[in-house]
């Protein structure tokens, strides 16, 4: 370095502690760390049950994508709660419950939920409940013309994406194509408000010619909701802020949907409209990557997935059948049968490559109780060799042989389970090989439907 870099460094630095006071300026700490829960699969894993363990010890328990979409049952003493805008974790009388800017939000279904949860004895959950300012939201007629695509689409192509016709695509197109409304227009000038609304309702009508709304009826409605909605919105990212730099929290981030149903990276285009990735979680809710702690991975100890599109394991079979039956596989958002196969550790991998998942929580071990084998897909061929990957491709994954490895079935009733030891050595063996496979310890295992039955691992 050059006597002329060394002075002009030394200047640098001596303005900067000038400028300080004399003292020199300590890098802010992080603040505190979110706890993550997602789906590793394609849906319906039990990420309900997970977060409401969590959530009993949780300050803020967050969503941050996805929208009405979701569907998550959590059974408190003997009463069985469904979610699908709330966070699950608004059972949880002494936490704060928040809706983050990257949920899509359907106001009347917000409402019926919460009414349908308040009968069944989920008292005051509106003064436990924050709304992000940013959120967009999603109206009847995005629900309509998510009907009228899939008809389209069964029209054009002979298959359609099998959505939960909740208006959750239409409405992340409305936010991408810059014309979406959010909750802070709906709490601003609502003559602005009405006339931007309208406005989208033209868009869609020019492109839906049968799209029937009554645009005034609809806005009656809104102006109502905007009222009840009022007391519960901030600003989420100053909220965030706040929570993450003020006095130690404990904070909990609820994924909905799954990796394999991201926007991205799952199987596209039979997937889902919204990044159910960790990514997500930074921008849904508006917080630094170095705000995240431990990112958990929830996976059935089998395969279930509901609509069409490609499933390497599933089994069209006495097998696929004994799974369906045995564990209720039934959407709790669309009621559609799920179909069913065995676990694929190809699917668990690549959802840990993409989200670093500290730890694993494994559910319904107990379905498996009858099993005679347990099989457990490893890998995928292509003409005979291995790959190495997860195919982008749907034509190519629907092409994929599947690697099997099979383990003898247990035959022992698991679901009175409480601690490690109280599993057969067979089942005991079949997590082993899943934790070791995939790289990724596992934390939960789950015998049966209620918090009692998720047992600890360490």
């Amino acid at each position: 370095m050059s006597n002329l870099s060394k002075q002009k460094n030394s200047l640098c630095l001596n303005l900067f502690i000038y400028s300080t006071g004399g003292q020199k300026r300590v890098r802010n700490d992080a603040g505190n760390k979110v706890t993550v829960v997602l789906g590793a699969q394609w849906g319906d894993e039990g990420k309900g049950k997970v977060v409401d363990l969590l959530a009993t010890e949780a300050d803020i328990i967050c969503r941050c994508q996805g929208g009405n979409n979701a569907g998550h049952t959590v059974v408190v003493e003997g009463k069985e709660y469904d979610f699908h805008l709330l966070p699950s974790g608004i059972i949880n009388t002494k936490g704060i419950s928040l809706i983050g800017n990257g949920v899509v939000i359907h106001l009347p279904g917000l409402f019926e939920e919460g009414d349908k949860n308040e009968k069944k004895g989920l008292k005051g959950w509106e003064k436990r409940l924050i709304v992000s300012d940013r959120a967009h939201l999603v109206f009847d007629f995005h629900q309509v013309v998510d009907g009228l695509q899939e008809t389209e689409r069964q029209a054009q192509e002979g298959k359609n994406i099998g959505t939960t016709k909740k208006g959750i695509g239409p409405a992340y197109s409305s936010k991408a194509s810059r014309i979406g409304l959010r909750v802070c227009d709906l709490l601003g000038d609502f003559s602005d408000f009405s006339t931007r609304f309208k406005n989208l309702v033209h868009h869609y009508q020019s492109m839906y010619p049968s799209l029937t709304v009554d645009a005034d009826d609809q806005l009656k409605k809104l102006k109502d909701f905007a009222e009840r909605l009022r007391p519960m919105v901030r600003d989420g990212v100053y909220y965030m802020y706040e929570a993450l730099h003020g006095p130690p929290k404990k904070i909990l981030v609820e994924g909905a949907n799954a990796a394999l149903l991201d926007i991205d990276f799952g199987t596209y285009p039979f997937v889902t409209s919204s990044n159910c990735t960790v990514g997500g979680v930074c921008t849904g809710l508006g917080i630094p990557p170095l705000n995240i702690g431990d990112v958990f991975g929830v996976s059935k100890a089998y395969t279930t997935r509901v609509g069409i599109g490609a499933f390497p394991t599933e089994q069209l079979n006495a097998v696929g059948e004994l799974l369906q039956t045995r564990g209720h596989e039934v959407g709790v958002t669309t009621g559609r049968k799920r179909r069913c196969g065995w676990l694929d550790l190809v699917i668990l991998k690549y959802a840990h490559m993409i989200n670093g998942f500290t730890a694993i929580a494994l559910t319904k071990l107990d379905i498996l109780d009858v099993l005679d084998e347990i099989k457990v897909g490893v890998a995928y061929k292509l003409s005979g060799k291995r790959i190495p990957h997860f195919p982008a491709n749907m034509d190519v994954l629907h092409k994929v042989e599947v690697e099997y490895e099979t383990f003898l079935g247990w035959k022992t009733d698991t679901s009175a389970a409480r601690k490690w030891n109280d599993l057969p050595a067979k089942a005991q063996n079949y997590i082993r090989f899943i934790e070791n496979h995939i790289g990724v310890p596992i934390k939960w295992v789950g015998v049966g439907k209620s918090r009692e039955c998720m047992i600890q691992m360490f």
